[in-house]
């Protein structure tokens, strides 16, 4: 039984301010919490009516509302200086007995009055608690829909410790930055039945950092129905620069400004340097000039304050600026000059010598920090083994941090190509002019064995030499977080071309067909010729790059695993990209190549239909690209879901061919997919049957059954019953509970 929160959160457009200023008799406070504008209660009290806030008087208490009392959200705390609200949101959660689901929590909420200027702040942390637990979340980034989550499991209580949220009983993730129009999806894998006695409830919510702490008591009985979490928002739609050109809209008042280090979906104000207060509201209400002679200042004698900063003064029979930090006050004696003259020039040289030596020391000791990393992130192993790989002919290089440096030009912005959850990749050019990809990655802190385990992938897979693998050309171990280098390629990604429709036409069947192709061979290569088997572990349309005569390469080995040699499988925590990720894999935690193979499937649907896999702007029944792949195939309407392209091909047969062998990639149980290297000879034979029969294809077609499975109705084809057992396993993962929930910034 699934449990799913919806945080729903669209698009703030500026309809023009309701009153430039609050009126007098507006309330100023609700409870505890201070009413500040724009916000504001009632007509004339805010700025346009989605700062609208309900006050709701209880008996010895008052709670204050986001819109109003029916969307349930009710504020905490608000803050004009940081542009971010505190809510009390509930804890989403459903629990079971010994006959099944038992109990879910549904908090509908009416939040179309809110906009995605409303974004969930990266001030929180998402937790999941529970011992059959898997919570994740999927949003809005910008146009792009992308998420995360965390598994949470555990056999007995024995083994949970309190304040641990390392995913036995609790998990715990950063939020993304700018996330809005979240979806929270709470699941159970086996109903909690092994773990009744002590935990028949999970749990998933957003929460301010450092305000949960998870004690083993929550297994039992959460304590708190609402979570305190902070939502950011701003003004409009506009940037600084247009929104400050509509003088009748601009809503930044006296003593603020635009807040240019804000880049985020519309815009904030603050107040001008030397002024505190609320930059949205007039003088006296809003900006106040600071008394700086009140408090600590640079100020060696007498301090006199003006609007927006200060002044020093020396006392009577001195001269200068008066500040500690300038040139002080001098006596007004020539004597006295001559010797202050004498007194700064000698400071001056102190001052010289002093900066170089300090330069010298801070130069040292950059130096020996780039030896420390380079040591911590397993440099002397590196160059070990490259020493006694020394009649390699593909090895790793070992960068510089200036090499680099000048390759990107200090890491430009107008270098940058790419941006993920795992880091940015920027384009080079190396001193010998070869053009490269530099991958900066976001990693935590890395155990020795860790650190060997990176070294021994960098150097095998900078031994890769294939046409469909991106090569791994070196590294830099002179940083903090290693930098790779990897060779550049040209084209995007099939992602990009599939569904950018200005691209799209341009891939024929043809290219399609030989994308696939290359893609199976790449991975064929990696799971059985390569020098230590390698499961890729994020097979996605995004992470196969394609040159200028779209050939595909396979990119973005950052979350891949190499396989001992006397192992079939390896148990691994739960990471890929939702849509593409193996079913039996996200279960058992066991990852095999078989994991790759599912991925793999995915694509070709995707290739084939031209649809994304996971998308929330279709009909929910519509949302998972393999169930409804999978059932137009079952039920002999492929034709409905191809790409319209294709729909127009004349090679019905290999369509046909090509989609079945999708379907058996997606099989749930992963013994029964093929390999990959049996998957890329069945393609091999469709493209060159387009030539002559080949004589390994397994399945011919002929011209007659191609027809009846795109266009006879349903049930006019009887699929195969592993095919089927996929299909029925994702209509049991449609059963969720959607609970709304806010979300912000």
């Amino acid at each position: 039984m699934h449990l799913r929160i919806l945080v729903a959160v669209v698009s703030m457009v500026a309809l023009g301010a309701a009153s430039a200023q609050p009126e007098s008799h507006c309330e100023k406070s609700c409870g505890n919490v201070h009413i500040r504008y724009p916000f504001g209660i009632g007509e004339g009290c805010y700025y346009n009516s989605y700062f609208n806030v309900d006050c709701v008087h209880y008996p010895g208490n008052s709670t204050l509302y986001l819109a109003n009392k029916t969307t349930n959200l009710i504020i905490s705390d608000m803050s004009t200086v940081t542009s971010d609200l505190e809510i009390m949101m509930f804890v989403a959660n459903d629990c079971y007995n010994s006959s099944g689901l038992a109990y879910y929590l549904d908090t509908s909420l009416t939040m179309g009055r809110l906009g995605s200027n409303f974004q969930v702040s990266t001030e929180n942390k998402f937790f999941a608690v529970g011992c059959d637990t898997h919570a994740y979340f999927i949003g809005k980034l910008g146009n792009e829909t992308d998420g995360t989550g965390c598994i949470s499991r555990c056999a007995s209580s024995s083994r949970i410790i309190d304040g641990s949220c390392s995913g036995v009983g609790c998990c715990e993730i950063a939020v993304p930055e700018g996330m809005s129009a979240v979806n929270i999806s709470l699941s159970s894998y086996d109903y909690h039945k092994d773990v009744l006695e002590f935990n028949p409830c999970s749990y998933g919510f957003f929460v301010k950092e450092g305000m949960y702490n998870f004690s083993t008591n929550d297994l039992r009985d959460f304590p708190r129905e609402r979570m305190p979490m902070l939502l950011d928002w701003s003004i409009g739609n506009l940037t600084c620069s247009s929104s400050s050109k509509d003088v009748g809209n601009f809503i930044c008042k006296g003593n603020s400004k635009c807040n240019t280090s804000y880049t985020g979906p519309g815009y904030r104000c603050v107040c001008n340097p030397g002024y505190e207060g609320n930059p949205y509201l007039e003088y006296p209400d809003g900006c106040k000039n600071i008394n700086e002679c009140a408090g600590i200042n640079d100020c060696l004698h007498k301090c006199i304050d003006t609007n927006g900063s200060y002044i020093c003064k020396c006392r009577k029979g001195y001269s200068g600026n008066g500040r500690k930090s300038g040139s002080g006050c001098t006596a007004d004696q020539s004597m006295v000059i001559k010797l202050a003259v004498v007194s700064a020039a000698a400071a001056i040289f102190l001052i010289v010598f002093v900066n170089s030596l300090y330069f010298g020391l801070k130069k040292r000791k950059l130096m020996l920090l780039r030896e420390k990393f380079f040591r911590q992130n397993g440099g002397i192993m590196l160059q070990q083994r490259i020493s006694r790989d020394k009649g390699s002919h593909d090895q790793a290089k070992v960068f510089t941090i200036e090499e680099l440096k000048r390759a990107t030009d200090n890491y430009d912005e107008s270098k940058i190509i790419g941006k993920g959850g795992f880091g940015t990749v920027y384009k080079g050019v190396l001193s010998d002019n070869r053009t490269v990809a530099i991958k900066k990655s976001k990693l935590p802190d890395q155990t020795e064995s860790q650190i060997e385990q990176f070294i021994n992938e960098v150097v095998i897979l900078s031994q890769i030499n294939h046409r469909n693998v991106v090569k791994l050309i070196g590294c830099c171990l002179e940083t903090e977080v290693p930098l790779l280098v990897y060779e550049f390629i040209s084209n995007g990604t099939v992602y990009d071309h599939i569904h950018n429709k200005g691209k799209s036409s341009a891939i024929t069947w043809d290219i399609r067909l030989r994308i696939a192709k290359g893609t199976a061979e790449a991975l064929s290569y990696l799971h059985s010729a390569a020098s230590v088997p390698i499961i890729h572990r994020d097979v996605k349309s995004m992470n196969i790059l394609l040159d200028d005569s779209y050939v595909a390469k396979v990119a973005d080995f950052g979350a891949s695993r190499l396989i001992p040699v006397d192992q079939v499988e390896l148990a691994t925590i739960v990471q890929g990209t939702l849509g593409y990720l193996d079913p039996e894999y996200l279960q058992t935690n066991q990852l095999t190549d078989k994991s790759d193979v599912y991925s793999f499937g995915a694509v070709l649907a995707e290739l084939l239909t031209g649809k994304k896999v996971l998308s929330f702007d279709r009909p929910e029944e519509e949302r998972n690209l393999v169930k409804i792949f999978l059932s137009s195939l079952k039920d002999g309407r492929l034709f409905q879901v191809l790409d319209e392209q294709l729909q127009q091909n004349e090679d019905h047969n290999e369509i046909i061919k090509v989609s079945k062998l999708a379907a058996r990639c997606l099989v749930v149980k992963g013994d029964e997919r093929p390999t990959m290297k049996e998957v890329a000879m069945e393609l091999e034979g469709i493209l060159a049957s387009k030539i002559q029969k080949h004589p390994w294809v397994e399945h011919t077609l002929n011209e007659g059954e191609g027809e009846y499975l795109l266009k006879e109705p349903p049930n006019a084809y009887e699929f195969t019953q592993t095919t089927s057992a996929s299909s029925s396993t994702f209509d049991s993962m449609r059963k969720h509970t959607i609970l709304p929930i806010a979300s912000g910034r």
